[in-house]
């Protein structure tokens, strides 16, 4: 049984940790959160609060500093005296975990246990059988270090089951296989590891196989965690109320080698990526952040590459976006990030990516195939209508055709065969909603999405929406617009109700709902998926079904 799991890069961190992990001591402990909305939200009230100007948009973060009490109140939720090890390790402690005054460490099983029945979709049984496993470790406020690994089998309902089937990837978690006993049955594993050096009140330096978001929504139009995970070199400075982030990211492409032509060798499916974003906070209401990103190929217009040594300078805006130039070996945007806490508990934030525009077709609203940039705007908050921990969040997000495909596939915006931004590539607009709620050890959570996306008839024609595909191929130069193409509607539901046994690994009894449904109105067409589900999980992560 072949499997796929970029070990290499896993070895390469434990190594580097074996290396510096004893090499300074600090003061207070600084831990490392695995990035998940559904909990990160539950930090609203200190992230967001008119009285607080926390840098807010990269994620994952490092616990520490104003952070510390109200996750330390979440970790240690309902804590109470339980003499029975069993009683201690189900409610309150990790499985293993060691700590004195220099030192933490934990160690836990990660279940994901889930039957579930698909009523409209041919009344399917879908099931999930995960086992895994994370171990963590602090030192002082210097190191921490986080290593997780996943090993699946399932059933997805129809929809997931199709996109696995032609996409041959897991959404956002890797290789992802049918098995030959059962088509339906998919098996695949994963694993991230995280190393995180403090060197002073200014800098952070983070090593990671993992993935990274920048913004302050549910979606991100700049950078998201939607595909797999991927190796980074992460700088993070901060001074003041300035803060500078500086990434250098390593991706695969296994399974989609886009090269120029039918000739593929060895690493011809590498990618490369440098992705930079300044954030100021203007004032304890206001922020604004500007990013800066590019992508390139192992072998692509400009022949045979590795690492490109040009890009290994960390100032933001290094080059100039490509404003009329189309013949670019490289994929370059640029974008913007801001926030504005317009009262107590409601903050409204919003993003904008220009990866390509001529300025006199950009104004003229011709829809010329040059002009692409996708936007968000939303609004979040929490304790509404005066209710504690009642979180909830509405944004709008939209790209234009071909915002982020490039003429030479390979250096598109994706990493392992999927988007780096919005799950649906481009040529879409989306509403998304979100409510949670949490009372004591219970959670309740529901999403809404309503969207439009294009798609293409058939593989000779290229309306936008599929990034893999060279933009060259594009239909028409002018009258290019949103959800073009083959219009496609969606309709997505999600309700979850939870009880949380430990919130040291979010170990839960979870019961949820799922509706779906999908039209394309011109060629008569409808796919439902009606399913309830019933899991005993556990584990922080971000998968997205949502699409």
């Amino acid at each position: 049984m072949t499997r796929h799991l970029d070990f290499p890069n896993l070895r390469l961190l434990l190594v580097l940790f074996s290396l510096f992990a004893f090499a300074h001591r600090g003061v207070s402990q600084a831990t490392y959160q695995p990035y998940s909305y559904h909990f990160y939200q539950k930090l609203n009230g200190t992230l967001y609060h008119t009285d607080t100007r926390l840098h807010t948009a990269v994620k994952p973060m490092i616990m520490h500093e104003v952070l510390v009490p109200r996750y330390d109140s979440l970790m240690q939720l309902g804590v109470q005296e339980r003499h029975s090890w069993g009683g201690r390790k189900l409610y309150n402690e990790h499985l293993i975990e060691a700590s004195d005054d220099d030192y933490t460490f934990y160690a836990d099983f990660l279940p994901d246990f889930q039957v579930g029945r698909d009523f409209a979709g041919g009344g399917r049984t879908t099931w999930l059988n995960t086992r895994g496993a994370q171990a963590g470790l602090t030192i002082q406020d210097k190191f921490s270090l986080y290593v997780n690994f996943f090993e699946n089998q399932g059933v997805f309902p129809d929809y997931l089951d199709r996109y696995i089937f032609t996409h041959t990837v897991t959404p956002g978690q890797g290789y992802g296989k049918s098995m030959p006993d059962n088509p339906s049955k998919k098996d695949w594993m994963y694993g991230s590891a995280v190393l995180s050096y403090t060197v002073n009140d200014y800098l952070n330096v983070t090593l990671a196989y993992d993935k990274n978001f920048i913004g302050d929504g549910y979606r991100s139009v700049l950078l998201s965690d939607v595909s797999s995970n991927y190796t980074g070199l992460k700088l993070t400075g901060k001074i003041g109320n300035v803060q500078y982030m500086s990434m250098w990211a390593y991706m695969l492409d296994p399974m989609h080698p886009r090269s120029l032509d039918s000739v593929s060798r060895a690493g011809d499916n590498w990618k490369w990526g440098a992705f930079q974003y300044l954030d100021w906070n203007v004032t304890n209401r206001f922020s604004i952040g500007l990013f800066q990103s590019v992508v390139w190929g192992a072998r692509n217009a400009a022949g045979r590459r590795g690492f490109d040594f040009n890009y290994l300078n960390p100032i933001i805006f290094m080059r100039p976006v490509e404003l009329t130039n189309t013949s670019s070996p490289d994929k370059m945007h640029l974008g913007l990030n801001t926030k504005y806490k317009a009262l107590r508990n409601l903050t409204v934030y919003g993003q904008f990516l220009l990866g390509e525009f001529t300025a006199k077709e950009f104004f003229s609203g011709n829809g010329h195939v040059n002009n692409k940039w996708a936007a968000q705007f939303g609004f979040r908050g929490f304790d509404a209508f005066g209710i504690k921990d009642l979180n909830f969040l509405a944004e709008y997000n939209t790209a234009r055709p071909y915002t982020y495909s490039h003429f030479d596939p390979v250096s598109n915006y994706s990493n392992y065969g999927q988007p780096l931004a919005h799950p649906w590539g481009a040529n879409f607009r989306e509403l998304v909603g979100v409510l949670n709620y949490s009372y004591k050890r219970f959670d309740f959570s529901f999403q809404g999405t309503w969207g439009q996306f294009g798609t293409d008839a058939d593989s000779t024609t290229n309306w936008g929406g599929d990034i893999f595909k060279s933009y060259a191929s594009h239909q028409q130069v002018y009258d290019n617009r949103i959800a073009q193409g083959v219009r496609n509607n969606l309709l997505y539901a999600d309700g979850r109700i939870s009880y949380l046994f430990n919130p040291k690994y979010n170990l839960r009894i979870e019961a949820g709902a799922v509706y779906r449904r999908h039209g394309v109105p011109e060629q008569g067409r409808h796919h439902q998926t009606g399913m309830l589900t019933l899991g005993l999980r556990s584990s922080f992560r971000n998968l997205y079904y949502d699409f």
